[in-house]
């Protein structure tokens, strides 16, 4: 269970620049990539989500910088409403909302109410040699209207959830981001999702 049901809540207990930050860069695509998890919450997603996003899209994330607990910061993408974070979802035509998944094997679990798009990064993820597969637990499905990756204005996006096992393969190593290097993987999987975008 989080602690935490909404952003006010959490903003009374957790101070921003000490416990989190908040980061915000905006494109002109119509899509925004976000990691509201990012940082020690998720590691590895924060940095994913800021590469996809490049200069061309939209960027938002919510980073956990504790020393340690920082599992404490997460919200459910059905209840995140850290107001830089919605008013990222709703100024985009389309979100693509990255996360991390607590198993070991190598996957990416595709869900959100876009399948279109899911279609195609599950394709090119695929064909980048990626196990990419539409998730059967109910909690990872991203298909209510309330969770974040649907809260653009087309009402459906795309929400990743990227497993350890291959978020750890992605970099030298997934503890403190100071000296973390990125691996070759890393880029192949930023470059499949970047050419599955419209």
């Amino acid at each position: 269970m989080d602690r935490y049901t909404c952003y006010s809540e959490l903003r009374r207990h957790e101070k921003e620049g000490f416990d989190y930050v908040i980061h915000l860069r905006e494109g002109r695509s119509g899509i925004a990539v976000i990691a509201v998890h990012g940082g020690g919450i998720e590691p590895g997603t924060f940095d994913i989500a800021d590469a996809v996003a490049g200069a061309a899209h939209t960027f938002y994330a919510f980073r956990g910088i504790k020393p340690a607990g920082n599992a404490r910061l997460h919200m459910t993408s059905n209840q995140f409403d850290e107001p830089k974070g919605l008013g990222a979802a709703r100024s985009a035509d389309t979100v693509l909302s990255i996360h991390g998944l607590e198993r070991e094997d190598e996957i990416v679990c595709v869900g959100g109410l876009n399948e279109n798009l899911k279609r195609k990064i599950s394709d090119s993820l695929i064909r980048a040699g990626f196990n990419a597969e539409e998730s059967a637990t109910l909690g990872l499905r991203g298909i209510s209207p309330s969770n974040i990756c649907n809260r653009g204005r087309s009402g459906k996006g795309v929400q990743l959830e990227i497993s350890a096992g291959l978020r750890r393969r992605m970099f030298n190593h997934l503890t403190k981001r100071s000296g973390r290097l990125r691996t070759r993987l890393f880029y192949v999987f930023v470059k499949a999702l970047q050419d599955a975008l419209p």
